[in-house]
């Protein structure tokens, strides 16, 4: 301790009062986590219910673009509450953004669906989404800025990596409440109303969460701070007006926040899209895979804390980012032969090729269901798109319609370019027809075979996900923690967290499910966090410094 407090560190706590900083933190942090989570894991559900409106793929686009649209919003929240966190004190600031996150949370299961108020029932689900993002901004940084502050130098690791358990916690969560309830009430009466439960839980959490964080007091680093008279006045000119300080905020985005978003939420987001929407596996299911690989984490997060304590950051943050780099096309591929493997023999057995005039071709993607997709081309590509199909291009004969070859069948597709609404529908309907039937007779299945399964099997793939995702979060914290000075470090250190997870890994299954539904190929939507993963291991091996057991008052 003396060591420590003649370096200008202040007095860190006993191991007990740390135990109750770190609870009450990695507390609030989880609840948080659940509500956000919550409505990751229900995009489809929330299609169905505030977007009728829109196609079956343009209607899970909208709804996974909202989801994103929540983490577009954490980088303003963490401008408005590290700027309150870095002048007025950590613990205020991220006990407002729990009253924030809660609130918007529990709103969510009370809004009408597009059926009860048109489109007032998107719109009010925009503003609570923004809401949550904004509120989300601004906890991460407080929660482990606070338990780092309190923490020794040689145990920041482990001791901030129960923020990142949080997040395992808070998924894991949601995930039992969504099964929970689905198993009670059944398919049918979730989907009309059950989905609500999950959200109206949150209010019970969100009440524990702000008696826990009231009872906490300002973290020492940030007192002792304040009592000389140090803190900052303007935030946003020291943190971003300083090259110093600068040059760390764009060090710590592209080296290590690009990677996290990537892997973070490929591993445990876009693989729900993925295992649902292309390998058409029963949500059961899903949720029963995931919340094993949830469980797996929590203690691994916490480990690799640990380990990077003994061995430093750097080190243990880049195995992270490689071992999922070397993990992403074959962990997929691998995800299709154990959930699906009747779609794996198909594809090899039976390939599909769309033989088309390009000129006649739009990309297969449309967010906001405005596009029609009436040439020959654009139906039997959307066709393929909505059934899951994997297929490849080659150029046709100009002026003349598409053809689809599935094995040794080609069917033909038919223009409705220019025909009336009721006709055109079913020039649709009928190529959609021949084309589902070509596709079943080529043994490509409707849905998953359960007992053709091997559930083991994909666990195994999603433990490498999972192994990858906790080596690379756990020492995170941490080493965002002490590559900044105390005295802009909550504005400094979330900003570029929050762009890496917001803008980078909240886009991801959006994203990746675009390039899917516009390319035709079921994995080309990995080439989006791969190369964010590739770049962030490029940068972090020459760029980032060591920061273990750094002084904070350095």
């Amino acid at each position: 301790m003396a060591e420590i407090a003649a370096q200008g560190e202040p007095e860190v706590l006993p191991r007990s009062s740390l135990r109750t900083v770190v609870a009450a933190s990695s507390a609030g942090t989880t609840f948080e986590w659940y509500d956000f989570f919550v409505f990751g894991s229900l995009t489809g559900v929330i299609s169905k219910t505030f977007f009728t409106g829109l196609p079956e793929t343009a209607g899970l686009a909208a709804a996974l673009a909202l989801f994103g649209a929540g983490f577009l919003f954490r980088p303003l929240g963490a401008l408005v509450f590290g700027r309150i966190g870095d002048r007025a004190g950590r613990k205020g600031a991220f006990l407002a953004t729990v009253l924030l996150m809660g609130g918007a949370t529990v709103a969510i299961g009370l809004l009408p669906s597009y059926t009860q108020a048109g489109i007032v029932g998107p719109a009010l689900l925009i503003l609570m989404r923004i809401i949550q993002g904004f509120a989300l901004g601004g906890e991460y940084g407080g929660a482990a800025i606070y338990v780092a502050e309190h923490a020794p130098a040689n145990g920041r690791g482990a001791a901030t990596s129960w923020i990142q358990t949080s997040a395992a916690f808070g998924l894991f969560a949601a995930l039992l409440v969504i099964l929970a309830t689905r198993l009670a009430v059944g398919t049918e009466a979730f989907d009309a109303w059950g989905w609500r439960v999950p959200f109206l839980v949150s209010g019970l959490l969100l009440a524990i969460s702000i008696w826990m964080r009231l009872k906490l007091s300002e973290s020492p680093e940030f007192a002792k701070l304040k009592a000389e008279g140090n803190e900052t006045k303007a935030p946003f000119k020291e943190a971003f007006g300083r090259w110093p300080n600068l040059r760390l905020v764009l060090i710590a985005l592209v080296a290590i926040m690009f990677a996290q978003g990537a892997v973070w939420y490929t591993a445990f987001f876009y693989v729900q899209t993925f295992m649902e929407r292309f390998m058409k596996a029963p949500p059961e299911t899903i949720n029963l895979l995931m919340m094993s690989a949830v469980a797996a984490s929590a203690p691994l997060y916490v480990f690799f804390g640990w380990l990077s304590d003994r061995v430093g950051r750097k080190p243990v943050m880049l195995f992270g980012m490689t071992l999922m780099l070397v993990a992403y096309f074959p962990g997929f591929h691998m995800l299709t032969q154990t959930l699906n493997p009747a779609l794996a023999e198909a594809q090899a057995r039976t390939p599909v090729v769309v033989i088309a005039d390009p000129a006649d071709c739009a990309l297969q993607f449309d967010p906001v269901g405005k596009a029609k997709f009436l040439s020959a081309c654009d139906i039997a590509k959307s066709t393929l798109a909505n059934a899951g199909a994997s297929y490849t291009t080659e150029p046709g004969v100009p002026g003349r319609a598409a053809l689809v070859r599935i094995g040794d069948q080609t069917i033909p597709s038919t223009s409705a370019v220019g025909l009336p609404p009721d006709v055109a529908k079913a020039v649709k309907a009928s190529v959609e027809n021949r084309l589902k039937t070509a596709l079943a007779q080529g043994g490509y299945p409707e849905k998953a075979d359960p007992k053709r399964m091997n559930l083991w099997g994909a666990f195994g793939v999603l433990l490498v996900f999972t192994i990858a995702a906790t080596a690379l979060y756990g020492p995170i914290a941490a080493c965002l923690v002490e590559l900044f000075p105390t005295r802009v470090r909550y504005t400094a250190m979330s900003l570029p967290y929050h762009i890496g997870t917001g803008w980078v890994g909240g886009f991801v299954p959006f994203t990746a499910f675009a390039i899917v539904a516009g390319t035709g190929h079921l994995y080309a939507g990995l080439w989006y966090p791969f190369a964010f993963t590739a770049l962030s291991v490029v940068v972090c091996l020459f760029m980032l410094p060591e920061t273990k057991g750094k002084p904070l008052s350095a």
